[in-house]
């Protein structure tokens, strides 16, 4: 088989840029998309049980506000648990939410909902 002079020379760099490792190949700079970071979002909050009574103090940092709902599980089968109404934690600002049980406290938690415009 013989090769013309005006393919040889495609044949030979055909051949040297497969044998060269990936990373010395060059590539094409494409400019992706921007991703958006999600905002941050979230008051941290910091619970105590005493007895039967709960405190709960939330601050939320950031620019967003965040509305927090003090929840309690209450340890008797008989005792009432509780969700309580939601407060805005606005930016910079600590809030206090308060519950109790009759009884023991089983468990206590704070859930937070972004405030839509």
């Amino acid at each position: 088989m013989r090769l013309s002079r005006s393919f040889a020379p495609l044949l030979v760099a055909a051949a040297l840029i497969a044998g060269l490792p990936y990373e010395a190949v060059p590539h094409a700079r494409v400019e992706g998309r921007h991703q958006e970071r999600p905002e941050p979002f979230g008051s941290t909050c910091h619970t105590r049980v005493t007895g039967s009574q709960v405190t709960a103090y939330c601050h939320n940092p950031y620019v967003a506000a965040d509305r927090v709902r003090l929840h309690i599980e209450c340890d008797r089968w008989w005792d009432l648990d509780s969700d309580g109404t939601s407060v805005e934690a606005g930016p910079a600002q600590t809030v206090r939410l308060t519950g109790r049980c009759w009884k023991e406290v089983r468990s206590v938690w704070v859930s937070h909902q972004k405030r839509t415009t």
